[in-house]
């Protein structure tokens, strides 16, 4: 593999984080990290079982990276979805038509590719290897810290300064960069919808969402504003082929020690 990552670039993120306390670091491994997205919904009845085990995963983020996206279409049937966003519906439907189908709830894919069977351990299990056995096709150096609070809006969320040098090989079509910030821990009592009456755990929940990015020489320098939750934080870092939508590479990195001022 030939990757265009500036060694310039490496080393003015090194130095500039060197300088400064309490700056948190994860860099990909040379192979590919499976990544888990589960398009989920609080107002759909078929989706508790999805979201359980989704948060069963996560014990392993050097293998596997889940994110929990919550879709809106689901919100005008009774329940609105504190969780839900409308650009994760434009990512699922990009999923559901490079793979050749339509968009619904459960819906998973790993490495951009729909897994039907993913309450399956052993066919779960299986994919992932399979995703983790091929060769990196990009590389990520990432580094956060928490910066803030935000202003106005939710009164418990957080800035979170963010710097990423990345780089995908060099046969990758329009290759992208994505960012996302996520938590766990939620829990919602449902008051109408399919899943009135029930209490529902959310975790992976993302509650950030960024890009894409195009490739570029410097280090991305970025904020980040982060909603208040319960949960402990992760960030996570996608590099995609921005024309076919094929997954290279996903990192995540926890949030919980990263405290310090720029």
């Amino acid at each position: 593999m030939s990757l265009g990552t500036s060694a310039i670039a490496v080393l003015a993120l090194t130095s500039a984080a060197g300088g400064q306390a309490a700056s948190c670091r994860a860099v990909s491994p040379p192979y590919t990290v499976a990544l888990v997205e589960l398009y989920t919904s609080q107002g759909c009845s078929s989706c508790p079982p999805a979201d359980r085990w989704l948060s069963k995963l996560g014990d392993a983020p050097a293998r596997a990276v889940p994110l929990a996206l919550h879709v809106a279409y689901w919100d005008t049937i009774g329940w609105k979805d504190p969780f839900a966003r409308p650009e994760f519906n434009d990512r699922q439907q990009r999923l559901a038509r490079r793979n050749r189908g339509g968009p619904y709830t459960p819906e998973v894919f790993v490495g951009a590719t729909e897994l039907a069977d993913w309450s399956s351990p052993g066919r779960f299990a299986a994919r992932v290897a399979a995703t983790n056995a091929r060769p990196a096709q990009a590389a990520i150096d990432l580094r956060a810290r928490w910066v803030g609070a935000a202003a106005g809006g939710d009164p418990g969320a957080r800035r979170l300064a963010v710097e990423v040098v990345w780089s995908a090989d060099v046969s990758t079509r329009e290759p992208e960069l994505l960012l996302a910030a996520k938590r766990g821990g939620y829990v919602t009592d449902v008051q109408a919808g399919e899943n009135r009456g029930e209490r529902l755990r959310n975790d992976h929940v993302v509650r950030a969402w960024s890009g894409p990015f195009a490739a570029a020489p410097a280090p991305l320098q970025i904020e980040l504003t982060v909603p208040d939750g319960s949960g402990e934080a992760a960030l996570v870092a996608i590099v995609q082929e921005g024309s076919s939508g094929a997954v290279l590479q996903a990192l995540e990195l926890p949030l919980a020690n990263c405290e310090g001022k720029r």
